[in-house]
């Protein structure tokens, strides 16, 4: 959703099959954090117009996991439909491996924890702040930990567990239309 250009904000649809507790790098001091089973979200952005900053290099590096380790099944859809709809140059090339940067890179990076979906925002404005307080305030999300995911962006957490059920997450969307209308 969007307009046609290579930036903007993303909401991932992440599905962690069994309970975790996952350390987010120096995040509360590199505490292990408990995550159920579960669904969880996770809202990030980028405003590059080309390279590793550009929407669809950071969304296939969310989808690429660290060391030999394969790829989240998602990663090959990507491949497909960004050319399709005409996000990112050609070649789009994926990273071969990753090294763990951002917050979401630890959880991203777990056995048990798949990356199934992604809501793309195509914006050449910052969003994630208004996505994140939306998102937040939603009854059907919990926070896990205040400013987890959320760093940059004082008051803001970017990484929500999720009640809802498949309404839920197709209504989404819709849900956040007016938002980015009004931007």
């Amino acid at each position: 959703m969007g307009d046609s250009g290579q930036r903007g904000a993303y909401i991932l649809r992440v599905a962690v099959a069994g309970p975790v507790a996952v350390s987010f790098g120096r995040f509360n001091h590199g505490e292990a954090i408990p995550l159920p089973a579960g669904e969880y979200l996770y809202l990030g952005s980028a405003l590059g117009q080309k390279g590793a900053g550009s929407l669809a290099r950071r969304l296939l590096r969310h989808a690429t996991r660290s060391g030999a380790w394969p790829p989240h099944p998602i990663r090959a859809a990507m491949l497909a439909h960004f050319p399709a709809v005409g996000l990112g140059s050609r070649p789009l090339l994926p990273p071969p491996a990753k090294k763990l940067r951002w917050h979401i890179d630890y959880l991203l990076n777990c056995r048990n924890v798949d990356l199934t979906g992604a809501v793309i925002i195509r914006a050449g404005r910052p969003l994630e702040a208004k996505l994140g307080r939306l998102l937040a305030a939603d009854a059907q999300t919990a926070i896990i930990a205040k400013g987890l995911g959320a760093s940059d962006i004082k008051g803001n957490t970017h990484l929500l567990r999720v009640g809802g059920d498949a309404a839920w997450w197709a209504s989404l969307p819709e849900r956040i239309y007016p938002l980015i209308a009004d931007s």
